[in-house]
């Protein structure tokens, strides 16, 4: 493994894989099979499913010549095709994870008669779905088959069924918790095919933007559920069903929607896209070259798991995204409850007051993909770097959550540091877009992403939990814990920036004394990161 070596020893190891990749890319441009005569040497073909599925488009997309101005017109036209149903999808499955929270202060807790931390599981829940999903279940679901964007559909139009069915008239909180686990399953699969979709069509330095905007998208979600629940609120009594459920089964057909235009819409890879012509295909495979990686591979390779498991960066990852997740856990669902209680807002003032995160969200997270591209333009390297508006974002929140929990008789300080909260979305974007671009293999990429999205669902399983019934209104323990997590997220993101510069000035080293590894569609061969030593991490 690349990471592993020195630049100065394990030569003939690196010799070793060099040789192996070399054989495993031949191999794949023979059109006929033959016998694997090399003894320990992999034999691969192009139909075994070894390399990425880029391959096949890789030598006619190498023939063709494409201009900075084509290059420009093809990624307006993937912006503009695929990302507002990405962008708008993103919008509501954010609407749907914190929908209780406005249906708490709409008279969801006294109908199901809840009682003590009985609301803090109805967040919990929904996590448990969630992180069952990403134990295994995913990847294995979706690395496996050839029709990716057809199965997220299936399981869109199956979370919008599962919305719907919490409006059912003998609902009990037995059935509701067993809805929110149910409705966790069918939603963990989006931001790990999101991400993936991501890394097929854009370039690394492409991706962080990309993801900063569709991620973004959770603050429209935020605007939409609290203007459909005020608006609900008002007409309360003009409504056969409370106005809680009704919130739910809008949100639910609107859902169900959005999972037909996917079946329709959106491709399995770009070689299926229906709005690409030929030569844009091959532009797009070759436009993504430079990423190191390819479209995806359909076999689950044991040693790329393995690789995973022993990469720094992966529990660097996997730790960042407990700390971080553990106040969202919290605050996601107790948002409301707190304007409502702790700051003595109306149940509508409280929703209109909950427009204002949704907006800062909105605006930021796409606002620092544009600079971060913008600093990288001008050759500015510490402001192009994704991590540092990751740290930066992240100090912001950690000064945010210090005034929530210690400015005690100050209410105006308090309120702004929730609102500052809300730019720690930033902070986890970055690390997504880094699983995106530097977890390199298609196993070893799902694998990290699988890995982290526990994390994430562990740690809001844990964050509502942080809300003791007892502290209730103003919850002194779980803010202290934010405090504490915003803390550490600061230090785990520099150390991380750290590591990936230094390991980028050893490659280079280690490239100079060697020479570049000079391989026909090398990009292709469904290298991980530590093989392929071209491979340099994006920071």
């Amino acid at each position: 493994m690349v990471s592993s070596y020195s630049t100065s020893s394990k030569k003939s190891s690196l010799d070793a894989v060099e040789e192996k990749i070399s054989y495993r890319v031949a191999a794949a441009d023979e059109e006929d099979g033959r016998d694997d005569a090399s003894g320990d040497k992999e034999f691969v073909d192009l139909q075994s499913g070894h390399v990425d599925d880029a391959m096949k488009l890789a030598d006619e997309a190498k023939k063709i010549t494409v201009t900075p101005e084509e290059d420009r017109k093809l990624v307006w036209k993937l912006d503009l095709v695929m990302f507002p149903l990405i962008c708008f999808i993103y919008a509501i499955q954010y609407m749907d994870k914190i929908a209780t929270g406005s249906a708490a202060i709409m008279g969801l807790r006294q109908d199901l008669h809840m009682h003590g931390d009985q609301y803090s599981w109805v967040g919990s829940a929904f996590y448990f779905g969630y992180l069952f999903m990403n134990l295994g279940p995913v990847q294995l679901i979706f690395q496996k088959t050839k029709h990716m964007s057809k199965l997220l559909a299936l399981f869109i139009g199956s979370w919008g069924l599962i919305l719907c069915c919490h409006a059912a008239p003998r609902i009990n909180y037995a059935a509701f918790i067993a809805l929110r686990v149910l409705l966790g399953c069918a939603e963990g699969v989006v931001t790990p095919c999101f991400t993936i979709i991501t890394a097929q069509y854009w370039k690394s330095n492409e991706q962080f933007t990309r993801i900063c905007f569709w991620f973004g998208m959770n603050g429209l979600g935020v605007i939409m559920l609290n203007s459909m629940a005020y608006g609900l609120v008002l007409h309360k009594d003009s409504y056969s069903i409370p106005a809680w459920k009704l919130l739910f089964v809008i949100i639910g057909v609107i859902t169900i929607a959005l999972g037909a235009l996917v079946w329709y819409w959106i491709p399995d890879d770009p070689s299926k896209a229906r709005f690409l012509n030929e030569r844009e295909k091959l532009m797009v495979v070759q436009r993504i070259r430079s990423n190191q990686q390819g479209f995806g591979n359909h076999q689950v390779k044991k040693y790329q798991i393995i690789e995973a498991l022993k990469d720094p960066r992966t529990w660097m990852y996997f730790w960042y995204s407990v700390a971080v997740q553990i106040p969202n856990g919290g605050i996601t669902n107790f948002m409301s409850i707190l304007l409502n209680t702790d700051f003595g807002y109306s149940t509508t003032d409280s929703l209109l007051m909950g427009l204002i995160p949704g907006a800062i969200e909105l605006v930021s997270s796409p606002l620092f993909g544009i600079l971060s591209d913008y600093f990288g333009k001008k050759k500015v390297k510490i402001l192009s770097y994704k991590l540092t508006w990751a740290i930066f974002c992240a100090v912001i929140a950690l000064i945010g959550n210090c005034m929530l929990a210690y400015a005690k008789d100050n209410k105006k300080a308090r309120l702004a540091g929730v609102y500052l909260w809300y730019l720690i979305p930033t902070s986890f974007i970055c690390v997504l877009s880094n699983i995106s671009a530097n977890a390199a293999g298609y196993t070893k990429k799902w694998t990290v992403s699988s890995i982290n999205l526990v994390a994430y669902a562990a740690a809001n399983i844990a964050g509502p939990q942080c809300f003791i019934a007892k502290q209730a209104p103003n919850y002194s323990g779980a803010k202290t814990s934010m405090v504490v997590c915003y803390a550490y997220c600061v230090a785990a993101l520099i150390v991380l920036l750290l590591f990936n510069i230094m390991e980028n000035k050893r490659r280079d080293k280690l490239q100079e004394e060697r020479g570049p590894q000079k391989i026909e569609n090398v990009e292709f061969a469904d290298l991980t990161d530590f093989e392929n030593l071209n491979f340099r991490y994006t920071l």
